[in-house]
Order: C-alpha cells, then structure tokens, then sequence
C-alpha cells in the first residue's frame, strides 16, 4: 500500500520561459475618460469566467485603470483570476478557451488570455502570488487617493504620446511611477492598521 504522500498529486514544473503567442504586436496606445460602463463589462466577464472556471476560480476582481472611477484609461478591461495551481492549466486554460478567450500570454506565475476583440485582458496567477495581491493594493489606493491618482493619469498620458512597439514596452515605462504609489499605497495601508496618522483610531 503506497504511503499516503504519494497519492497526493504532484505538483508539476512550471514554464520556465515566456511564451508570447502571436509574437510582438504594435498596437495604437490612446486613453479615454473613463466609463461608467466598464463596471458592468467587468461584470458580464466575471460571470462567464466563473461559469468556465467554476470553483476553480478562488477570486475574480476587477484590475488596472478601468477598475479606479474617474480614472482616464485605455479602453480595455483587466481583471486577475487567482487559481490553486498555474500548473494546473487543464482547471482552469482549457475552460476559458472553451468560453471563448484566447492564450496571449504563457510564462512563469502567469497566463493572460483575452478576448478575440483584444478589449479584455484575464490575468491568471496562483492565490498566493505577491502579484495579485498588488494589483488589488493598487486599485484600492487609486481609488481613494487624488493625488495618486492624478499623478498616475498624468503619467499615462504622457507616455501616450510617444511610439512604443508594443503595449508591454508601455507598460513596462509606468514602473518607477507604479512602484512608488504603491509604496505610498502600502504605507497607508499600515498606518491604518496600526492607528497612525491616517489610520483607524
């Protein structure tokens, strides 16, 4: 009789590289004023994930500038879906792609998929992953702070107006600027919880 650690399934290697399907892609980079809309959107697209996915989904929220109201943004929805195991494409890749969506993006910790219009993104990580944590402790500030907010507006419209080859050589230029709101983010979040300035009393 086998011991009981070797009927627990194994957990498989993770991709080692990142597989970007379809390669390179210069799209036209434009924000708009933000939406209203895009909450219901979000919504119509978490159901059909959570119809796909099922219990396998542990968390859909909606993420990025689309998620902050009054927040200028590209017209393109993200959401993050948290899954037990990245490895475990077949719970969660399979179904998604029979919803409808198709692989972007395949690399280590994540997957994205989108839809064929390319007007919504589905990030995939592991519940656990420090990045969906971010991504939420992002939203939540911009959504209560001006300053950052503006300054975070500011920055995308900026960069905007220059060529890039693709929307991650974009993305990746908002860094230094994501990093250091989110660093105010988490600050704030801490005097909160420990009765600072800011924080609860």
């Amino acid at each position: 009789m086998p011991a009981p650690d070797d009927r627990r399934p194994r957990r498989r290697t993770d991709v080692t590289r990142t597989e970007l399907v379809g390669g390179v892609e210069k799209r036209d980079i434009y924000l708009v004023d933000h939406d209203p809309a895009w909450a219901g959107r979000y919504e119509d697209h978490a159901s059909r994930i959570r119809g796909a996915v099922g219990d396998g989904a542990l968390a859909v929220e909606h993420i990025g500038s689309t998620s902050v109201p009054g927040l200028a943004a590209k017209p393109i929805i993200d959401i993050v879906v948290t899954v037990p195991d990245i490895t475990a494409e077949e719970d969660y890749l399979d179904p998604l792609i029979g919803a409808g969506y198709v692989l972007r993006v395949r690399e280590p910790g994540h997957r994205m998929v989108r839809t064929a219009a390319r007007d919504v993104h589905v990030h995939v990580l592991e519940a656990d992953d420090p990045a969906a944590a971010d991504y939420l402790l992002l939203r939540d500030h911009l959504r209560v702070d001006a300053t950052d907010r503006e300054l975070y507006e500011a920055t995308k419209r900026g960069l905007a107006q220059r060529d890039w080859p693709d929307m991650n050589a974009y993305a990746d230029a908002k860094t230094a600027v994501i990093e250091a709101i989110k660093q105010r983010a988490r600050e704030r979040s801490e005097g909160r919880e420990t009765g600072g300035p800011g924080g609860a009393v």
